[in-house]
Formats: structure tokens, sequence, C-alpha cells
């Protein structure tokens, strides 16, 4: 990171560039993230349509400032001093249809508010696995956004990728390429993306007819499912699931064996209904959360021999 007075100069011209009522300085980031914890960020601008993004994200390259893109803040903890640099927050949120099957959807759509129920209405499957996330477009391609098959068999985990035929990037030298599903080297929890400095702009899904009443079953149960086992996040405010699935193994079951369920430290506390989620229970900082990390990591270790390892990303200044 730049010297601090190298970087405030960086970020100055880094406003005159990008200028207008979207951009913000000083702007507190806890509202911006699911788990309403977090500092401000230098500046945090807007980015509404894929070349402000693409020209925000170069600007910032340009100038050698730091920079994150957001999206529904889920899946990161903010560290309590806030982020030094650029936080591009995508609200690039276009669709288009490209055939009955195919659609192009902009990195900052929201894939249950928008994409889910626009696709269902459609009578078009493979995204209705996923309702109830808090998730991007561009977010659920990073992460390879996963959860189970539907009921009754609930045996195999179904993945984004799936349904990805391609996308729109901004890669990492700076050029807007058009790439297919391949290029991603999807994972579990991982894409090339965690490598590599691309920036996603649209991604096309193809998906296939399925009957409108078996999809809304489906997100019936998956809705019920999440609800007896996930908080309520206007309630709880959380990131999800904080650590990896081991081999075989749930991390919360692991916590939970070790009688941590429910522990509170701080304003933080191990959710009391899912061991492997910790929740904001109102005040929380990034450093009550770490804390209550650390513990059950040290704890698991301790007792039951096993290394758990966060899946979430860590933000900024702690």
């Amino acid at each position: 990171m730049p010297a601090t007075s190298t970087l405030n100069a960086a970020v100055d011209a880094l406003a005159e560039r990008l200028g207008g009522a979207r951009l913000e300085r000083g702007a507190p980031l806890a509202p911006h993230t699911t788990f309403k914890i977090g500092g401000p960020a230098d500046l945090m601008y807007r980015a509404l349509s894929q070349d402000e993004l693409a020209a925000a994200v170069l600007a910032a390259r340009e100038l050698e400032i730091p920079f994150f893109l957001l999206g529904l803040g889920a899946n990161i903890l903010v560290g309590d001093r806030g982020f030094r640099g650029l936080v591009i927050k995508n609200e690039v949120e276009t669709i288009d249809w490209l055939s009955d099957t195919r659609v192009r959807a902009g990195s900052g759509v929201r894939i249950y508010h928008d994409l889910i129920q626009m696709t269902v209405a459609k009578g078009l499957g493979g995204l209705q696995h996923y309702v109830g996330i808090p998730s991007t477009v561009g977010g659920a391609v990073w992460q390879n956004l996963h959860f189970l098959s539907p009921p009754p068999e609930r045996e195999r985990t179904m993945f984004i990728e799936e349904v990805v035929e391609g996308a729109t990037i901004l890669s990492e030298e700076g050029e807007v390429r058009e790439v297919d599903r391949a290029y991603f080297n999807f994972g579990y929890d991982y894409s090339v993306l965690h490598d590599r400095r691309d920036v996603v702009l649209d991604v096309t899904f193809r998906l296939d007819p399925t009957p409108v009443e078996q999809m809304r079953d489906t997100i019936r149960e998956n809705l019920q499912w999440r609800d007896d086992r996930h908080p309520d996040l206007w309630l709880y405010p959380s990131a999800g699931s904080i650590f990896q699935k081991l081999e075989g193994l749930g991390a919360g079951r692991l916590i939970d064996q070790c009688g941590m369920k429910g522990h509170v430290l701080g304003g933080a506390q191990i959710f009391h209904k899912h061991a492997n989620i910790i929740v904001n229970l109102g005040g929380a900082t990034a450093a009550d959360v770490r804390a209550l990390i650390e513990l059950a990591q040290t704890t698991v270790q301790r007792e039951l021999g096993y290394e758990l390892k966060t899946e979430i990303g860590m933000i900024g200044e702690f």
C-alpha cells in the first residue's frame, strides 16, 4: 500500500476524475454489508453501468489506489478501521434476453430479488436452487455459489457454474474480453477470480424449461430449510458460513461438538441454530468477530484435532 501522503494525493486525484453525486468520501461500510460491521472507506463510488464500473477500476489501477468491489456485502467482514482506498459499489443491474433460454445479467444484479423471480416467471430453471442467498451475479461467479440439491435427496451440491455459459470481463491486463465457463476454473468456493484481478461485467446463463410449480416447490422448500438453520438477517446480521467445509465433515458440527454453539464474545455470538455462523447481536465489532473466530479455531484444534479455515473475506484494516 502507498504511504499515507501518497495515497491521500492519489485519492484526491481519483475523486476529481470520477466526480459526481455518486462519489462519497469517508463512507461508512457497515450499512453496505450483511454483517452490519465495518469502518469507513476513503472513497465509495456507485457504478451504475459497465462503462462506469470499468472506468473506476482502470482509474484506480492507473493511480495505484487499492480498491475493492462491493456487491451486497455478504460473505465478508470489514475491519473496524475501514478501507484505505476506493470501494466500488457494483450497481450494474441490466438484464437482457439473448434467446428463449439464455439471459445476460449485469454483475450487480441480485440473484434472488431480480434474476430468480424473472426466470421462474418465464418457466426457466437452474437458478431457483439459490433462493434466499444474498448474492449478486458477480459475487455468485466469484465464489461459485452453491446449495444442496432439492429434497427429498439433498444428496449433492448444486453449483452456479452448471448454468453459466460465459461472461464479459475486464481482464487484469485492462482488456474487455468475452470468456467461456471453462475460463473460471470453478471449484468449491472458488473461481479463477480469486487468483486474477479480473472484474466480471456481466454473465450469460443458459437455463432449461422447467415447470413453474416444480420450481416454486423448490423455492418454498429451500426457504424453509434455510429459515430452520440460518439467521434472519434483519434480526441477526451475519456473513453466512464462516469456515470452509472439511472433507466429509461440517465445520459447524465440530464447533457444536466442542459446546460452543451460542457462545458470546462482545457483541458477537456463535449462532444458536448453526454453529458455523456468527451473528451480530447489536454493536458487534470486527474485533469481536475475529476473536470469536480464533476462539473457535483454537478450541476445535485443541479438542478434536481439526484445523478450521475461514471462507469469508477479510476486508480493510483491522
